[in-house]
């Protein structure tokens, strides 16, 4: 199920930050988005953009997800942080720009305590790009930890 929600009303990212073109499905336990890879702009080198970017298209993912959510909830997007990742393999060193990179994430673990991991993967043409676990904190007052580091 998917409402028609656009990125920007489900992921806190503006302007050249938001690196997803649009949601192709969610559901209460994962998300597929979608984006094409740019030809200039942030990232953008030597025709492509590196392979480690595929970790923030992954973590702008599960922003999505939780975004989803929240508006589901009836509440709006917060700020989450992307805390790390393990494993994380990439079948070439360089997404091409033109390529339509899908997202797949996966919600693994999620704690009362905004901790959550996913089971993520990037795909063009039904072939895994890279393949990741990514551990993410949403708090559940993101400005007043940013303050002072607490809830």
């Amino acid at each position: 199920m998917t409402e028609p929600y656009s990125i920007e009303d489900v992921v806190p990212h503006r302007h050249a930050m938001c690196l997803l073109d649009r949601v192709l499905y969610w559901d209460e336990e994962s998300i597929r988005a979608e984006l094409v890879v740019p030809d200039s702009g942030l990232f953008v080198a030597d025709g492509g953009v590196p392979a480690w970017v595929g970790i923030e298209y992954m973590a702008q993912a599960i922003a999505a997800w939780a975004g989803y959510r929240a508006r589901r909830a009836g509440g709006v997007p917060s700020i989450g942080f992307l805390l790390g990742s393990r494993r994380y393999s990439a079948a070439r060193a360089v997404f091409p720009s033109g390529t339509r990179l899908q997202v797949h994430a996966r919600c693994e673990l999620l704690g009362d305590n905004g901790l959550g991991m996913f089971a993520c993967q990037l795909m063009a043409d039904g072939e895994q790009w890279a393949a990741a676990n990514v551990s993410v904190y949403e708090p559940a007052d993101a400005l007043t930890y940013l303050e002072n580091g607490q809830q």
